[in-house]
């Protein structure tokens, strides 16, 4: 059984909340939050990356970016921007892409649920990842951004949120990528809590850091004997899982172990090499390899070992090329593996090679949603970075605070 935990949101008002909104903290490096925020003082992003209000080369774990960070989301929350909910609620949020709906339950979550396994991991998490989150959750007492969960949706949640999705939103915005986000708030939130209590299982999408660190902010706050029971909630959009979008996550390798001419030809004695091919995967199994400025393909054969993650094809790619030919036997740590979100395009994995900041680029098929669930119920983990979700949530819209 799952719980859903309406929430009063601080949020910004209709006026700015475009100004407001922005990318989730984790698709974006430092740089790109600098430039993506220049000029926008009202940018979430001073919350979620508040490095960038700080000397250009701070560590992003200094203890001056956190205080920052709860000092921007403080000056927002008293600012004239921002709205404060009178009521708990729960909302319906729509994302558009490319003429593609994927509309969502905004709401709380529960650590508990988290904890007792009603929410599903499927990757492993860093401490140091981890670490960073908690602090942020801690010194802002507060859950700036959602996770994204999926769920075997039913009928009774459907038929709410078509209801919800009828009256008139509360906000209605493109933002510069051309996606278009869509939020109403539900007339009585109580039938959606009762509905999600038939909810046997949800599962995360995208947000493991971010689960594990409300997790870990609720048992510090109930170490310090500190009775705040909305610490033991955290934000989240839970989407019915037919209308989840997962797209490829790319591998760049950085540097070989030998030379061009001796990873080609153990390639082509292992594999039936197709040169000079499309760029994209037509099916699973298949893996394209841009080297030397030119695209390859192959099909990966089955695997020999055992589990259901040991079938996905970013697992296969690990077992007969990553380890054998490129020696590398932990992509979560290795320092030679580069990950590139498919939203960013084969584009972007032919810059990386051309410009010499990579050695190769792998272009592999997307693990599937039921993929995806069947690893979950299984108790089971899939390699680091197995998927990429788009579009992605933005941050700022509904801000979930506990203190």
């Amino acid at each position: 059984m799952a719980h859903l935990h309406p929430f009063r949101a601080l949020r910004p008002a209709p006026a700015v909340v475009q100004e407001v909104a922005c990318v989730p903290y984790d698709v974006i490096d430092v740089e790109e939050a600098h430039a993506l925020a220049k000029g926008k003082p009202l940018s979430f992003l001073h919350v979620i990356r508040p490095e960038i209000d700080l000397p250009d080369g701070t560590d992003e774990h200094d203890d001056a970016v956190y205080d920052m960070g709860a000092e921007n989301l403080r000056k927002f929350a008293e600012s004239s921007h921002a709205l404060k909910e009178a009521e708990p609620a729960v909302y319906v949020y729509r994302l558009v892409m490319d003429g593609r709906a994927q509309t969502g339950i905004y709401g709380c979550v529960s650590v508990e649920d988290y904890d007792n396994n009603v929410i599903l991991k499927h990757e492993k998490t860093r401490p140091v990842k981890e670490d960073d989150r908690t602090r942020h959750i801690l010194t802002q007492r507060a859950h700036a951004e959602p996770v994204m969960l999926t769920f075997r949706s039913n009928d009774d949640i459907q038929s709410i949120t078509d209801a919800a999705a009828e009256e008139e939103p509360i906000y209605d915005f493109t933002a510069g990528d051309g996606v278009r986000h869509t939020i109403w708030k539900v007339a009585g939130a109580e039938q959606l809590v009762d509905a999600f209590r038939l909810v046997e299982k949800l599962y995360v999408a995208d947000g493991h850091h971010r689960c594990k660190a409300a997790s870990r902010a609720a048992e510090d706050v109930r170490n310090r004997g500190e009775n705040i029971p909305e610490a033991n909630y955290f934000p989240a959009v839970l989407f019915p899982m037919d209308e989840m979008n997962i797209l490829a996550y790319n591998r760049v390798v950085y540097q070989l172990r030998g030379d061009t001419t001796d990873f080609m030809e153990e390639l082509r004695k292992q594999f039936d090499v197709e040169s000079g091919a499309d760029p994209i995967p037509e099916e699973k199994g298949e893996v394209c390899i841009y080297f030397s400025g030119e695209w390859h393909r192959l099909t990966l054969p089955p695997t020999r070992r055992e589990s259901l993650a040991d079938a996905l094809d970013v697992a296969r790619l690990n077992e007969y090329i990553l380890e054998p030919l490129l020696g590398i036997t932990d992509p979560r740590r290795d320092e030679n593996i580069g990950f590139v979100g498919g939203i960013r395009g084969t584009e972007e994995l032919e810059n990386l090679v051309d410009s010499g900041r990579a050695a190769l680029a792998f272009s592999v098929y997307p693990t599937s949603i039921e993929e995806l669930v069947a690893i979950s119920d299984a108790g089971l983990l899939m390699p680091p970075k197995s998927t990429w979700f788009e579009p992605k949530l933005r941050s700022g819209l509904l801000v979930h605070q506990f203190d």
